[in-house]
Parts: structure tokens; C-alpha cells; sequence
């Protein structure tokens, strides 16, 4: 990997988590910490991103939303996991929501396995995904596209999810804490998980250990509204120790080693 490219790497996982440990760093971009360090203090040079002790972190991270291209680099094995074990919850039969993201995508492909169902989602991937799955109806609503997360968003895709009515909405964000619970970025993307929300009888979040403890800039979900949140063994435990306490279910996913 030429360092060009091993630095925007290291920048869009940077800008992904919020905060990257150096160790993470040099296993992703399969390079030495001595090298990543060095990107590091160029990549802060130019005003990128912040260094600090161990690793680094994004600057002005609230606001920043990354591309679906950035998020697949992050976490894999983590939303495998996530998806497979979320995927329990659903039976042949149900109505379910998904939002955009990474981690439901992953699950809308465990669910082209379980049968007959009906799937709401305003993200183009995921209908895609799923779309030809025997037994499958994809219900979508207008709106807007936001390109950057291949969704539609906007007062039109609100309205048609406001008539609907499912048993599970499966929300992914950029951030979740038990102090404000799920959030992201750009308030278009939050109207719009929010009209899933609405519309769900129980709120379930996909959420891997790297967006535990993170904030983005708008609210979509508060704490008190998640009814189950799936996420790996490495999270936080005093977020998910505060998640419960607000009366979320927590469903840990191993990660497998081979």
C-alpha cells in the first residue's frame, strides 16, 4: 500500500470512529506503528485529524458523516456478528424496518434466509439486497436521495412511513451513549429513522463496540425509546450498563476467531 493511500485510509477510519488506538491502526493498514505513527503527524499537519497519546482522533467528529465506502472498512467481523445474532429475532411472517447502514445491510442478507416476510427501508442497498430473496416484499418510501448513505430522506419518505406499522425497526447510526442514545450526523437522516421508529412496535439498534460512546450532532433515538441493542463484547460497559438502565435488552455478539 503506497502511503498516499495508507493515509486516507487511516483518515476515513479515523473520521468513522471518532478515535483509532495506533495498534488498531498498524493491524488494519497491515503496517508498523512506527510507519502509522509518522501518517499520523502528517495527517495532523495538514489539519486532519488530532494525535493523541496511543492513537488519534477526528476533528469537528459531530458533524462529519461518512460514506458508505468509509463505513465498510470499519468493523466487519463486528456486524457480521451483530447481524446474525439479530436475525434470531425475526421469524417467517413478520413485518420489520431497516434504516441505511453498513450493520443492516449485513442482516438484510442473513434475512434472505428466513422466508416470508415484509420489509420496510428507505435505503436503496438494502432493498437491493434483499429484493430478490424468495418470499420477500420490499415496501419503500419517496423522498429525497442522500446520496453519501444511498437513502431517501426528507418530508416525503416521513409521510410514507408514517402510515406503516412493523414489528421491529433495525436502526443502525454513527453514535450511541445512555445519555442521549443514537445519533448521526445530518438531521435529514434522523427524520427519517425516526419515522422507522414510529413506526416499529419495538426499536431494535445495531450498533458495533466502535460507535459505543460516541456522539454525533443530532439526536435520532433517545435511550429511554431502544428496546434492544445488539452490539459486540468489546462495548463499553458502564454505556451499556447506563443503556439498561434506561430499559434497553442488550444482546451481545461474539466475534469468532477463525
Amino acid at each position: 500500500m503506497f502511503a498516499a493511500e495508507r493515509r486516507q485510509v487511516i483518515l476515513e477510519l479515523v473520521r468513522s470512529n471518532g478515535a483509532v488506538s495506533l495498534r488498531e491502526l498498524a493491524r488494519i493498514v497491515q503496517t508498523s506503528e512506527v510507519t502509522v505513527r509518522r501518517d499520523l503527524r502528517q495527517l495532523a499537519a495538514e489539519g486532519l485529524l488530532a494525535r493523541r497519546h496511543g492513537g488519534a482522533v477526528a476533528t469537528n467528529r459531530t458533524s462529519y458523516e461518512p460514506s458508505c465506502t468509509e463505513k465498510a472498512k470499519v468493523a466487519g467481523a463486528q456486524k457480521e456478528a451483530i447481524a446474525a445474532l439479530a436475525a434470531e429475532l425475526v421469524s417467517p411472517g413478520d413485518s420489520v424496518a431497516l434504516g441505511p447502514g453498513t450493520t443492516t445491510q449485513a442482516l438484510a442478507r442473513r434475512l434472505t434466509r428466513t422466508g416470508e416476510l415484509t420489509v420496510v427501508t428507505n435505503s436503496l442497498l438494502v432493498a437491493q439486497i434483499i429484493a430478490q430473496a424468495p418470499g420477500v416484499e420490499v415496501l419503500m418510501p419517496g423522498g429525497t436521495l442522500r446520496a453519501s448513505i444511498f437513502a431517501t430522506v426528507g418530508s416525503a419518505a416521513e409521510a410514507g412511513l408514517a402510515q406503516l406499522r412493523v414489528r421491529h425497526a433495525f436502526l443502525s447510526g454513527n453514535g450511541l451513549t445512555a445519555a442521549r442514545g443514537l445519533s448521526t450526523p445530518n438531521p435529514a437522516v434522523a427524520g427519517a429513522d425516526r419515522a422507522l421508529a414510529a413506526a416499529a412496535e419495538q426499536v431494535v439498534v445495531l450498533a458495533d463496540s466502535t460507535k459505543i460512546g460516541s456522539d454525533a450532532m443530532v439526536q435520532t433515538i433517545p435511550p429511554e425509546r431502544i428496546h434492544r441493542l445488539v452490539t459486540d463484547e468489546a462495548a463499553d460497559p458502564a454505556e451499556l450498563d447506563g443503556l439498561r438502565a434506561a430499559g434497553a435488552e442488550i444482546g451481545l455478539a461474539a466475534i469468532s476467531n477463525s
